[in-house]
């Protein structure tokens, strides 16, 4: 007997994919006529950025000449001469070992803690936020331990976007939380300073903050301190990122029901009690792509601190466009800023998947 089971089975895959395609884009002749305007766009772009970047592209070369062939398309040969320079700055070639073993020790406690199943959070955690914060200033410095010393006038690249990154999510967390907490805080003295430290922030952009981190902050100090730019970079990224973050928390705490403070109060709970066993894990839950979304403009953000003599991954790649003239092409500059947006939308795109994962599995317990 001929076994027509795989037929059948093509046959219904063939007829629920069409009964899609005429549900969701062919609905309407409006409907229909938008779903061929669209693809012909997403083809036009997503042919162009391929004939650009693999077809006509230039894969080998010594200097800029190899790219300045009419008709020629991405220069990659210039992103593989300066791949070292994009990813530490300046770093002496010889400690950039310390830069690498950086990473692995950040990827090693940072990976298990992101994996729910993984068990030892709470050691992971003190690892991340105690141990290694104190390694990765060791390493990235030096000055012990028979490590050179390593001035942060010389780091660079993918290396200070991550540092500014992170240091600005770990700081700016915790800050913002504390920051909403005093907003609502039946303290005036409390609530008015929050009030005013938001607001204050929030009026300004992030440039005004690092200019006055930068350059008006050593005219209050005395002559003999000095604090290291990259230092006081951090510190206005942190604060800056803090003033946001505390309002898109403060959010999540308004949208907690009235009675769950009602009940903890019940219990006996203390307020610190209440708010850290009952309302802030509620109001975290909540307002999680708010947090992300704040993680990633402040993942942007580092670019502009090359406005204060700190050259980011974006800055690094300008700054190599721009000043060595071995590479000039005309496509040379299109190909560092590709694979610079390239860098940064990786980055972005996995803190934004991520927390969509989280979110469907904290919406999947709370329906068990």
């Amino acid at each position: 007997m001929l076994d027509l089971s795989g037929a059948t089975s093509l046959e219904t895959a063939l007829r629920r994919s069409l009964e899609w395609l005429r549900a969701n884009l062919f609905s309407s002749r409006s409907n229909g006529l938008l779903t061929v305007v669209g693809l012909w766009l997403v083809w036009e772009i997503v042919a162009g950025f391929v004939d650009w970047a693999i077809v006509r592209a230039v894969w080998n070369g010594e200097d800029g000449r190899a790219c300045a062939a009419p008709g020629s398309g991405a220069c990659w040969p210039f992103i593989k001469a300066k791949m070292g320079l994009f990813m530490y700055g300046r770093y002496p070639d010889a400690e950039r070992w310390r830069v690498n073993l950086t990473y692995a020790l950040a990827l090693a406690g940072l990976v298990p803690l992101m994996i729910p199943r993984v068990p030892g959070k709470l050691w992971l955690t003190l690892y991340m936020l105690v141990a290694f914060p104190v390694l990765a200033f060791v390493l990235l410095t030096g000055g012990v331990l028979g490590l050179p010393h390593v001035k942060t006038a010389s780091w660079g690249g993918l290396l200070v976007t991550l540092v500014v990154a992170s240091v600005g999510i770990a700081g700016s967390f915790p800050l913002g939380i504390l920051l909403a907490l005093g907003r609502q805080s039946a303290l005036p003295i409390v609530r008015w300073l929050s009030i005013g430290f938001i607001e204050v922030v929030r009026g300004v952009p992030l440039i005004t903050v690092l200019f006055m981190a930068s350059v008006m902050l050593p005219l209050f100090l005395p002559p003999d301190v000095t604090i290291d730019k990259l230092l006081r970079a951090l510190v206005g990224v942190a604060l800056f990122s803090a003033a946001y973050l505390a309002e898109v928390i403060r959010g999540g705490l308004q949208a907690i029901p009235r009675g769950q403070y009602e009940a903890a109060d019940a219990l006996g709970l203390s307020y610190w009690e209440k708010m850290g066993l009952v309302v802030l894990p509620q109001a975290l839950r909540l307002v999680i792509p708010g947090i992300v979304n704040s993680f990633i403009s402040l993942f942007k953000d580092t670019s502009l601190v090359l406005i204060i003599g700190l050259f980011d991954l974006l800055g690094i790649v300008q700054q190599s466009i721009q000043s060595d003239s071995t590479w000039f092409s005309p496509e040379t500059a299109a190909t560092g800023y590709v694979f610079a947006g390239a860098i940064f939308w990786i980055f972005c795109f996995a803190m934004s998947r991520y927390s969509a994962l989280i979110e469907r599995q904290l919406a999947g317990s709370e329906r068990r």
